[in-house]
C-alpha cells in the first residue's frame, strides 16, 4: 500500500510520448496546480506547484491523443523519486507522480482538438448556443433526459483503467 496523491491541475506542455523496448506506452508531461489565500497582512498570495508526471499503457496513448497543453486534467497516483545522471557527469533527482488514475476535466468546448464524433462515446453533451453555463438552464443529455445541474458539474469523468470509450 501507498499514500495516493491526487493533482488537478493544466498541462504545460505538450505530452511526449514514447515507447519503451518491451512495446508499452510511456507519456510524460507536468501540471501546475495553484493555491490561493490571505497572509497575515490581508495580501492576496497564490502559491503555484509544478509537478512532472508519468503515464504508462495504453493510458499513455489516449492522454497523449486528446490532452494539449493547457488541458485540465486530474491525476492521482503515486509520488516517485528519480535518478539519474546528468550530460555533465553531475547527479540529478526529482519527484514525479507516477500516474495510476486520470480523469480529463475540460469541457468539450475547451476540448476542440477532440474529434466531434469521439465526444459523444465520452459522454460530452452537444454544445447550446445559449449561455450553457448559465446556472440551473435545462439542457438535454446524452440518455434522453434533462440536466437541470449547471454546466460547471456536469464535467465528464473518464475513468481510462477501467474502460477505454472507443
Amino acid at each position: 500500500m501507498y499514500n495516493k496523491v491526487v493533482m488537478v491541475g493544466n498541462l504545460t506542455r505538450d505530452i511526449e510520448l514514447r515507447y519503451m523496448p518491451n512495446g508499452a506506452a510511456l507519456a510524460k508531461s507536468a501540471i501546475a496546480t495553484s493555491h490561493r489565500y490571505k497572509s497575515q497582512t490581508g495580501e492576496q498570495k497564490e502559491e503555484v506547484c509544478f509537478l512532472d508526471f508519468n503515464i504508462f499503457g495504453r493510458s499513455a496513448e489516449v492522454a497523449n491523443q486528446y490532452l494539449r497543453k493547457g488541458s485540465k486534467v486530474l491525476l492521482e497516483g503515486r509520488l516517485v523519486f528519480e535518478q539519474w545522471t546528468a550530460q555533465d557527469g553531475s547527479s540529478r533527482s526529482k519527484h514525479a507522480l507516477r500516474v495510476d488514475t486520470m480523469k480529463m476535466l475540460d469541457t468539450k468546448g475547451e476540448a476542440q482538438n477532440i474529434p466531434m464524433e469521439n465526444n459523444n462515446q465520452m459522454g460530452y453533451s452537444q454544445p447550446q448556443q445559449n449561455n450553457q453555463y448559465a446556472p440551473q438552464q435545462s439542457q438535454p443529455n446524452n440518455y434522453g433526459g434533462m440536466n437541470s445541474a449547471p454546466a460547471e458539474q456536469r464535467i465528464p469523468e473518464i475513468d481510462i483503467d477501467d474502460e477505454i470509450p472507443f
